[in-house]
């Protein structure tokens, strides 16, 4: 598996600033460690987040949608969003649909809205693969996730242009 090349990134503060959180949980264990790692990342950034899961992958570009709608509607939208879970290779195509339909939607979803995102939605050959990628103290695709959002939430407020 190749090692995170992490280029150094700003840090500054975002406080205040609200990020949604779609986590499917088909994979409670590598779920758990996506969060934790984006949590980390949110917390160090002083940013605010709010959970929503769902059963699997392709149900989050929906609850994106739905919660972002809601949010809009409600009169506090959210600055930034992450999706975090797991597709795992298995016997069947099953696996290509999942994944290229999930990242598909999501990706759509954030460009047409020009949400700042960061896709923590892991696309793996076996659990060993995901447990790595997820866990904050390796991997920690999950704060790649959170610092992706930061990042492009940082650029929009105009203090990522260099």
């Amino acid at each position: 598996m190749a090692e995170p090349r992490r280029s150094k990134i700003s840090e500054e503060s975002v406080k205040g600033a609200r990020f949604l959180i779609v986590e499917a949980r088909f994979y409670d264990e590598v779920a758990a460690l996506l969060f934790e790692g984006a949590v980390a990342a949110l917390k160090r950034a002083e940013a605010r987040y709010l959970r929503c899961q769902v059963p699997g992958a392709l149900e989050i570009p929906i609850a994106l949608g739905i919660a972002l709608d809601m949010a809009e509607t409600s009169g506090a939208p959210f600055q930034g969003a992450l999706a975090l879970g797991c597709v795992i290779r298995g016997e069947t195509p099953h696996f290509e649909i999942v994944a290229r339909e999930s990242a598909r939607a999501s990706m759509d979803l954030a460009v047409a809205r020009r949400l700042p995102f960061g896709n923590g939605i892991l696309t793996v050959d076996n659990a060993a693969h995901a447990l790595q990628r997820a866990d904050p103290r390796q991997g920690d695709k999950g704060g790649d996730a959170a610092r992706a959002a930061l990042a492009l939430y940082r650029l929009k407020a105009g203090q990522g242009a260099s």
